[in-house]
């Protein structure tokens, strides 16, 4: 087989055998197939896409470029999540222990955040102690006594995604559909879950800005989880807004905890229902939808979903008191409150930019190697709408030093739109789509 003849199929509308897949793929990982070539198959497929047999035939040949994970030493139907990132993010932190409650483990990996998108392990490791690398024998034992475990993915898990997502994001091809959904699915098939739920974003603080670019990408990847008999169902969650109140590592940490307790946002309360429900109708086949939200709600009133949280943050050796102790959590030295310029109804938040300004305080990661402050954030005191009077404290900058707070304050202004009619309600999940086989 020959690589430009391949490139100049795709380049030319055409579409490529599985073969001819693997023959990229696998040669591009291997470093037999150069960077220039990659590139210029992957901007054939950015422009000219490729059918869902393609799409499997990619996921798959991403999976067999490296290990997967076994997970049937649980004993147990495992239900992963995934979400395609976003701004105050921190729904694993609550989703999980919710449905461990119920009686399904929640065993995954999870990456950490790069540009405006946060990670979630960058938030677990705020918490002391916590470990993302586990031993796989490490892995099974705190998942088989705690119910939960959340490690960092490993580097041969799908390890041709990893090279060629790098190359996608110097050459301007990661907003392709195929691309994506490949890359989503063969890195959650590789990771062994029975069902997987996805939370898609749509948004101006997300990948698919519309939402019928995200029913697109939802049903690509379900029809990838059908064709290896994985269930999938995907969640399409609006990303105009912040998810809550916090941004920033250890501030999404104690939301989270507040949420756990019966208190937090009601959006953010919602948005993780809503996905948690989901992933106990894919696990527990016995339960409808109503069952499964009741039994998750008495799970939050009872204290279990609570209990589940710190039992799993025990078993990766964090420290559990922070639960009932938030000095425990980094904090960062200058807290800069900033008044909202005019009186009127708080319309619009713009996610990006908040996700923007916590990377420049620190929150996040320009590139994979930068270190990032866990201490530094956003809080916000209104969401959309509440009325807000000119002067009253919209938000609470958390930073190193007042002079970094006030370098995001302009920015933060202009992301918040302040009107004189209260705003329509905008619903936390804008849709639903299931396995039709399901």
């Amino acid at each position: 087989m020959d690589a430009i003849q391949i490139i100049e199929k795709k380049r030319d509308g055409l579409a490529l055998c599985a073969e001819e897949i693997a023959f990229m793929v696998s040669g591009y990982a291997e470093d037999r197939i150069p960077d220039y070539q990659a590139a210029a198959w992957a901007m054939a497929i950015y422009f000219r896409g490729m059918t869902a047999q393609e799409t499997v035939d990619l996921t798959m040949a991403m999976v067999r470029s490296g290990s997967t994970i076994d997970l049937s030493p649980i004993g147990s139907t495992v239900v992963d999540k995934h979400s395609t990132g976003g701004v105050g993010d921190k729904t694993t932190l609550v989703v999980a222990p919710m449905v461990s409650a119920v009686g399904l483990p929640v065993a995954k990996m999870s990456g950490r955040g790069l540009g405006f998108s946060g990670g979630t392990l960058d938030k677990l490791e705020s918490i002391p102690g916590y470990r993302t690398r586990l031993s796989m024998a490490e892995f099974y034992d705190v998942v088989q006594k705690s119910g939960i475990a959340v490690i960092g993915q490993t580097k041969d898990l799908a390890p041709a995604d990893g090279k060629l997502y790098a190359l996608r994001d110097v050459t301007g091809t990661v907003p392709s559909l195929p691309l994506i959904a490949s890359s989503i699915m063969s890195k959650k098939i590789a990771g062994g879950a029975d069902a997987i739920v996805l939370d898609v974003k749509v948004g101006r603080g997300a990948f698919m800005s519309t939402l019928e670019e995200a029913r697109e990408l939802a049903q690509r990847m379900i029809a990838i989880g059908q064709s290896v008999g994985r269930r999938v169902t995907a969640v399409l969650s609006g990303m105009n807004r912040p998810l809550g109140r916090a941004v920033g590592n250890s501030l999404e940490v104690i939301e989270a905890i507040e949420l756990l307790k019966g208190r937090g946002p009601e959006d953010l309360r919602e948005h993780c229902m809503a996905v948690a429900a989901e992933m106990v109708l894919l696990g527990r086949p016995d339960m409808d939808l109503a069952g499964a939200r009741a039994r998750l709600q008495a799970a939050l009133v009872s204290g279990e979903a609570l209990a589940c949280f710190a039992r799993w943050i025990r078993g990766q050796g964090g420290d559990a008191a922070v639960i009932e102790d938030y000095g425990r959590l980094p904090c960062a030295p200058v807290q800069h409150a900033i008044a909202a310029r005019a009186s009127g109804y708080l319309s619009s938040l713009d996610a990006r930019a908040f996700g923007v300004a916590s990377v420049e305080l620190g929150a996040g990661r320009h590139t994979k190697d930068d270190q990032i402050d866990p201490s530094v954030g956003i809080l916000l005191n209104v969401t959309i709408g509440d009325y807000v009077e000119r002067g009253a404290p919209m938000m609470t900058v958390h930073a190193k030093s007042r002079e970094s707070a006030e370098a995001v304050e302009q920015q933060l202004l202009e992301a918040c739109v302040i009107s004189p009619k209260r705003p329509a309600a905008r619903p936390v999940i804008e849709d639903i789509i299931r396995d039709p086989s399901v």
